[in-house]
């Protein structure tokens, strides 16, 4: 008789029988394990929750009190009849794939990921397994990131000639990941970095944690924002356009995101500038990804999941589609648009 597998798919979320948990469950269950601190994956109203040490001040941050244990990555831990531990994902700072074992059987649900290195997360751990439950936001060819460096290159020359213009720089980035990526990644003595209140929180939560980061100024609601020519400001992508970001006399706005990879996005949005950065994997970092598994089958939760199965099919896997409520790279800002 077959056993019934490791994991099972629920209108509640990813859940482990043996173990009697949840993995980023979207409705209230008794035991969450969470993979990261974004709000499609880390949400209120579990009555417990097993996040890595590095994901907690921000999950904490974002939920309040909430009943929150830690674990080490690499640290092994039975929960009921299986063996969970966390791996690096290289998404945000603390974000972790889950590894569920049972009798010699291996699941891994990767929650968001990317392989290439940003220089502020734990960089990307492939870990060996019989079943990946992988994400697919960006599984087209036509998503195929630029590196790091040469991103951090665009940037700073952008913000330069800006503020040689005269004019403030305005980026939209979400307020957990990207947001610290930008400020990581620019040279600080172009000017004064200058942060949305929802981004500044973020930050300092972060900066607690020891992550270095450069200095950043809170826009508050009594700030002159007119005295700072030429300085960089990062806000959530909602804040676009709106009056706060209009606050800065002349600027230019642009938005960091993967669909900045494609134009017609830009034009909809209406942006001079996009920068094409993403805390997911490319199509090239999917199928990487994928093949240093070793997994035969493979379970893709949001995205692309159609066209992202068909190639995985096609190239000898196992493939499945598992309907869930994570968001991507649009789901990740729960905070207020405006101050």
């Amino acid at each position: 008789m077959s056993r019934s597998p490791v994991l099972t798919f629920t209108d509640r979320g990813i859940y482990c029988p043996s173990g009697d948990f949840h993995i980023d469950p979207w409705r209230p269950v008794d035991r969450a394990l969470i993979t990261h601190g974004h709000s499609d994956h880390a949400r209120w109203g579990h009555r417990r929750y097993l996040s890595t040490e590095a994901a907690a001040p921000v999950i904490r941050h974002r939920l309040g009190e909430i009943d929150l244990r830690t674990i080490a990555y690499g640290e092994r831990r039975a929960i009921g009849g299986v063996t969970v531990s966390f791996h690096p994902a290289g998404h945000v700072p603390g974000s972790a794939q889950i590894r569920v074992e049972e009798a010699g059987e291996v699941w891994v649900v990767s929650g968001d990921y990317k392989v290439a290195e940003d220089g502020l997360s734990e960089p990307f751990e492939p870990v060996a397994c019989h079943a990946f439950i992988s994400e697919c936001t960006f599984g087209l060819p036509v998503f195929r990131w630029t590196p790091q460096a040469q991103i951090a290159a665009d940037l700073n020359h952008w913000w330069a000639a800006n503020a040689a213009e005269g004019r403030t720089s305005v980026i939209g980035a979400y307020s957990l990941g990207k947001a610290q990526r930008i400020m990581a990644a620019v040279d600080p003595s172009i000017g004064p970095i200058l942060t949305h209140g929802a981004v500044e929180a973020t930050t300092v939560v972060m900066r607690n944690q020891g992550i270095a980061l450069p200095p950043t100024t809170h826009v508050t609601p009594s700030f002159d924002a007119k005295a700072h020519p030429g300085a960089l400001v990062i806000a959530p992508p909602s804040a676009l356009g709106t009056p706060w970001a209009n606050r800065f006399g002349p600027a230019a706005e642009a938005f960091a995101s993967g669909w900045m990879a494609l134009r017609g996005v830009r034009r909809r949005r209406g942006l001079a500038r996009g920068f094409v950065m993403s805390d997911h994997a490319d199509w090239d970092g999917l199928n990487q990804a994928i093949r240093a598994t070793g997994a035969e089958r493979v379970f893709v939760t949001h995205g692309y999941t159609s066209v992202f199965r068909r190639w995985l099919e096609s190239q000898g896997y196992d493939a499945g589609i598992v309907e869930t409520e994570y968001e991507g790279e649009e789901a990740a800002e729960p905070e207020p648009l405006v101050e």
